[in-house]
């Protein structure tokens, strides 16, 4: 039989579905506002991804989210629709961590660390440090960044930083061994594929029922992400 997973992706201001089918991506479907436009978004590029690939919800396996850390509107949107289709369909819940998504967007050779990163307001963000063969090396948590951050891993390998809030290093950070790729800044759906049909085959499910988004930090609900 084969295996349809629907990826959402909605941990930063891009919006982002795509759908699978035993491990190959078929549609991919993604809009970028600054607005956080993701509740009126998600649910229209779910339904135009579903009649892209012409199959219904009905042939889908599972759906795999992104599950921070992130935007805190954005994480408890994307987390809310995929446990509302995992409960009305009867189908498993997966998810990935959202810097582990990002991460998949760059190759580096031996020697050389990702750094993958999301904006977490003020002089803060959010990463995780990956190496050549996107193993976790470290990881996520939110460094407020200073001149001797990252300083323990940048004595021994070089470090590429990328992703939205990766700019605010470029004044703060001054090694040689580390640099910024500003061409990669958004985690998307499209790079969940892989990494979501090795879950599924390894069946590492979650329980919907109390399952939350990873905000690695406290909500203050006076924040405006």
């Amino acid at each position: 039989m084969d295996v349809w997973l629907l990826n959402i992706e909605t941990a930063t201001t891009n919006c982002s579905v795509s759908i699978s089918k035993n491990g190959k991506i078929i549609s991919c479907k993604e809009t970028n506002s600054k607005k956080y436009s993701h509740q009126e978004n998600l649910h229209k590029l779910i339904q135009t991804s579903i009649y892209d690939c012409s199959i219904d919800l009905n042939h889908l396996s599972g759906v795999v989210v992104s599950k921070g850390p992130g935007s805190f509107t954005g994480l408890r949107i994307g987390v809310s629709a995929a446990k509302g289709l995992c409960f009305s369909l009867k189908i498993p819940l997966l998810s990935i961590n959202s810097l582990t998504v990002l991460s998949q967007k760059i190759k580096v050779k031996e020697g050389t660390l990702l750094a993958p990163m999301i904006d977490a307001r003020r002089m803060e963000v959010y990463t995780q440090l990956h190496d050549y063969k996107h193993k976790i090396i470290k990881p996520s948590w939110a460094e407020i960044l200073k001149p001797k951050s990252f300083y323990n891993f940048l004595s021994e390998s070089k470090i590429i930083a990328f992703g939205v809030g990766s700019e605010k290093c470029k004044e703060i950070i001054n090694n040689k061994n580390f640099s910024i790729n500003k061409k990669f800044l958004y985690p998307s759906a499209k790079d969940m594929v892989n990494i979501s049909f090795q879950k599924w085959k390894k069946q590492q499910f979650e329980d919907i029922g109390y399952f939350e988004p990873y905000y690695l930090k406290d909500f203050y609900t006076n924040s405006k992400t």
